[in-house]
């Protein structure tokens, strides 16, 4: 019996300290926490490390450059694309302590002897329609309200499919939420990204499902379907990208993507039943869209960004709201400043009577850091209020 109890109690640590940083094991809230002193898998050193105090230490080993320093989302405000420089031991290792940070997921980039590159120890980088970045989680005292957690969690389906608008196959994300049933009917919401995103942008770094399920635990939201669509339409270097993207992704919505998602889900086929949103991009895409088809919408989210009020008739009739469930228009603190887009399209609404809400909020600037913020305390809540169960 003695020795059964030994064996047992040997084994008991090899459960206990399996989360090791960066060890990808579980979905964890604090991935980055040095819980065992390993190095990552294919790494060299353990970068970045968070500690409990939200202070991180960052390292590279390279001993023969000659100038290491760190930038990313951290830095907002007047130290916006600020550039914090590494220091070099005998040994060439590299080395930054910064903080503490306010809890939160970061994207940052190292730009060693000028040249801006991800952090090759960090096995949590992005990708997008841009160059690729790292992430830093600094953990809080538990999940935060963008992190997967012990509930009922939704479904996320990729879809691929030929689009005539753009002569080419494309793919959109689905996200039905926990226990979808197809005998019962669902709104949608329809959520873009922006210039820099894919697809899978918001589902990967914005975390969209994560805090549709959270808020659907804590009863604080409507059970919706949400769709992520590629918008992008043009290159986004093209001279004339602003002049094609929005007739071409008005096109997308009407002939391909509603279509394609209302045959395929069960979804309320009701203008007061979509809602569609996006950051950025993404956002003027949503205003242009749904502004200039109330028939398919009647719920608009226009996340840190605008376009101007002439190319949206709409919001100069005078029945306006009689047609608009929730016209929202958000941002970040730290990308609010007298003159700004959003800014100037809120005054605007206000003159014209039009009613909507305008929220600036976050510790964050142009960045996910404020788009998370945005879809859990103010527009995910707020959708779909007016539907009756």
């Amino acid at each position: 019996m003695k020795k059964l109890l030994l064996i047992f109690l040997l084994f008991i640590p090899t459960f206990i300290y399996v989360a090791a940083q960066q060890a990808h094991v579980n979905l964890e809230w604090d991935p980055q926490k040095n819980k065992e002193n390993l190095v990552p898998f294919s790494a060299n050193v353990i970068s970045p490390e968070v500690f409990d105090d939200h202070t991180v230490i960052f390292r590279l080993r390279a001993p023969d450059v000659s100038k290491v320093v760190l930038t990313g989302t951290m830095f907002v405000g007047e130290e916006a694309g600020k550039q914090v420089p590494f220091t070099k031991d005998k040994d060439g290792l590299w080395t930054l302590k910064i903080g503490p940070l306010v809890p939160d997921i970061y994207l940052y980039y190292f730009i060693i002897d000028g040249v801006r590159v991800v952090d090759p120890n960090n096995s949590f980088a992005g990708f997008a329609a841009m160059p690729p970045f790292s992430m830093l989680f600094v953990h809080g005292d538990g999940p935060a309200f963008y992190d997967v957690k012990n509930v009922p969690h939704g479904a996320i389906t990729t879809h691929f499919y030929h689009s005539p608008v753009t002569n080419g196959e494309r793919e959109m994300l689905v996200y039905t939420p926990p226990g979808y049933d197809k005998s019962k009917k669902y709104p949608t919401l329809y959520l873009l990204g922006g210039s820099g995103d894919l697809a899978q942008t918001w589902y990967m770094h914005g975390q969209a499902n994560f805090i549709m399920d959270n808020l659907l635990a804590e009863g604080k939201a409507v059970p919706m379907i949400i769709v992520m669509p590629n918008n992008q339409m043009v290159h986004r270097s093209h001279p004339k990208h602003t002049d094609l993207t929005f007739k071409l992704i008005e096109r997308e919505f009407k002939e391909v993507i509603i279509p394609f998602v209302e045959s395929n889900y069960s979804v309320i086929k009701d203008r007061h039943a979509r809602a569609i949103s996006g950051l950025s991009m993404g956002g003027r895409h949503a205003q242009y869209v749904g502004l200039n088809n109330l028939d398919l919408f009647a719920s608009i989210g226009i996340l840190s960004a605008a376009i101007g009020i002439d190319q949206t008739p709409a919001l100069k009739d005078p029945d306006i709201n009689s047609k608009l469930d929730y016209l929202f228009v958000g941002a970040g603190t730290h990308e609010t400043r007298p003159g700004v887009r959003h800014e100037v399209l809120h005054n605007d609404l206000v003159k014209l009577n039009v009613k909507h809400e305008y929220y600036i909020g976050s510790r964050g600037a142009h960045d996910l850091i404020t788009w998370r913020h945005l879809l859990y305390y103010r527009f995910y809540p707020n959708l779909f209020r007016n539907l009756t169960p």
